[in-house]
């Protein structure tokens, strides 16, 4: 069921979408994380973090994403609170400091520039990242993840990520799918969009470097 936009005005207050406060950083040792990105992560992530694509580009690059918001994806894909078949058994036997190290290495690795797939939706992209709809309640993506989408320790670096991981992720936010967000935030502005709005928006913040 939709959110009314006084309810998500709400849960956006609750939750400090746009101005929440740096989190507790994650602390690692990189050079301590490079055997397990090796053993575990490099067939779907690449030994840097930037993905393997164009073979898998619904892997994330993790690339220059915070420590912070990773080891959180992490931690919940062990807890079950983020749902993904593989990733819970990739995440399981981490110990507390492979998820500190592993954050710490993909955290420090430099994001590589993507390709544009659809440049024409690049405008429409733009406009929706920077100006929200507000005839749906949606504000803009650009008060969470900043106008370059470099992100905060909360809402993750987009600028750069693939296209087809970006729309995958807003599908499965709007539809209730993943429900790992801070206050279920994220599901009530995905359910507010189109799937064309969804593709544009995940095509902008792919050309961004």
């Amino acid at each position: 069921m939709k959110r009314s936009a006084a309810a998500l005005a709400l849960a956006m207050g609750l939750t400090g979408v746009g101005n929440a406060p740096a989190g507790p950083a994650a602390k690692g040792d990189p050079a301590k994380a490079q055997d397990l990105v090796a053993k575990v992560c490099v067939g779907c992530h690449g030994m840097d973090g930037n993905g393997t694509e164009p073979t898998n580009p619904e892997f994330p690059r993790l690339a220059g994403i915070q420590a912070e918001y990773l080891a959180k994806q992490m931690r919940e894909f062990q807890s079950g609170k983020r749902k993904s078949d593989v990733m819970a058994a990739m995440a399981a036997p981490l110990s507390p400091d492979d998820i500190l190290n592993l954050s710490a290495y993909f955290a420090a690795q430099p994001r590589k520039p993507n390709t544009v797939k659809n440049p024409g939706m690049l405008e429409a992209g733009k406009k929706f990242y920077h100006d929200g709809n507000p005839d749906e309640g949606v504000p803009a993506c650009a008060g969470c993840h900043l106008p370059d989408a470099r992100g905060t320790d909360r809402y993750p670096h987009l600028a750069g990520q693939h296209a087809p991981y970006v729309y995958q992720q807003l599908k499965k936010f709007g539809s209730s799918e993943r429900e790992n967000d801070r206050g279920l935030v994220m599901q009530s502005l995905a359910m507010r969009m189109t799937d064309e709005q969804m593709k544009a928006v995940a095509e902008y913040v792919a050309s961004l470097r």
